[in-house]
């Protein structure tokens, strides 16, 4: 494991590099596909994450793993700030910095999401074009759902005053003041983004270090314009949908949605289980699994070769 940095914007965002062990995804120059990686809403690297790189590179898959800008182990100020459109830049910046990578084959990137970045991994892929495969797991891929499914959680009170929150913020980054923070999770009642009985204890069993519960709130006036999924239609590589059919925060129905846009390039897998389950234990065991399988198909040496003949009968004359 390496750690690594790169520029997206002008600011430094770090992250880690693990390689792939022995050749089994490796192509006839012994290059490997890359797994580019990254969290969910206020979520870091070190938050459940490394678990599901360290298993692609015991398989033989590169992966990298990076913080956004204002989060973790990445610059940026002010802290905890959260713009979909720089982590979109961010993965974008990750991702020129992985095929850059001598033993990473350029054309095998796969771009990895979980929660609010598994929405995110379909902008990135359809406005990069280029990369060969996508996974998605437990998406939130429509702001709409997911704003009117807290808005039930928390009831009109707790929206009302995570509005309130939003506005403030707002006001002070118009004065050059600290940001106004909401929690990402709390328990039910409390005034954060997903108060679901299973959000605090979920996110604080996997949470790392470098893991902080407060995100800006001027968030949640952009967060329902957000609608990732919408795009799946237009993504140039398959794509696997990971499902926890017991999902309290991103909406399960937006999730099938996306993949019923991305027909005859999704995969979708469904686990009976909630939202923050997929991280550890026999939840974990069987995405992983899943993940890996898929990889294997699109990305895996044998795919590559099975490519490279398609090329070649596809030349005049062969």
């Amino acid at each position: 494991m390496t750690a690594i940095s790169f520029d997206s914007g002008g600011v430094r965002c770090a992250g880690v590099h693990l390689r792939g062990e022995g050749d089994a995804f490796a192509g006839e120059d012994g290059r490997r596909p890359c797994v580019v990686m990254a969290h969910g809403f206020g979520g870091t690297m070190d938050s459940g994450l490394m678990p599901f790189a360290e298993r692609f590179a015991e398989a033989g898959c590169d992966a990298l793993v990076f913080d956004y800008r204002h989060f973790g182990a990445s610059d940026g100020q002010p802290r905890q700030l959260l713009s979909i459109r720089r982590q979109l830049d961010d993965y974008a910046a990750a991702i020129e910095f992985a095929r850059a990578l001598d033993e990473v084959d350029p054309d095998r990137i796969v771009v990895w999401g979980s929660s609010y970045a598994g929405g995110h991994v379909v902008p990135v892929a359809v406005a990069d074009g280029k990369v060969a495969a996508v996974i998605s797991q437990v998406p939130a891929m429509d702001g709409v759902a997911t704003m009117l499914n807290a808005a039930r959680k928390s009831g009109l009170a707790g929206m009302a005053k995570l509005t309130g929150k939003a506005l403030g913020d707002v006001v002070a980054s118009l004065r050059g003041r600290d940001p106004v923070t909401a929690a990402a999770v709390g328990a039910p009642g409390s005034v954060a983004f997903m108060t679901t009985p299973d959000s605090e204890p979920g996110m604080r069993a996997v949470a790392g270090p470098s893991w902080r519960n407060e995100v800006a709130a001027r968030i949640a006036l952009q967060a329902g314009a957000y609608r990732p999924g919408l795009q799946a239609d237009r993504l140039p590589c398959p794509i696997l949908v990971q499902i926890a059919d017991r999902d309290s925060v991103a909406p399960v129905k937006a999730a099938q949605d996306a993949a019923w846009r991305a027909t005859g390039r999704a995969e979708v897998r469904t686990y009976p289980i909630g939202h923050f389950d997929i991280y550890t234990g026999a939840p974990f065991e069987q995405a992983i699994a899943d993940q890996l399988h898929f990889l294997r198909r699109h990305v895996g040496a044998r795919a590559v070769d099975r490519s490279l003949a398609h090329d070649a009968l596809a030349v005049p004359g062969n």
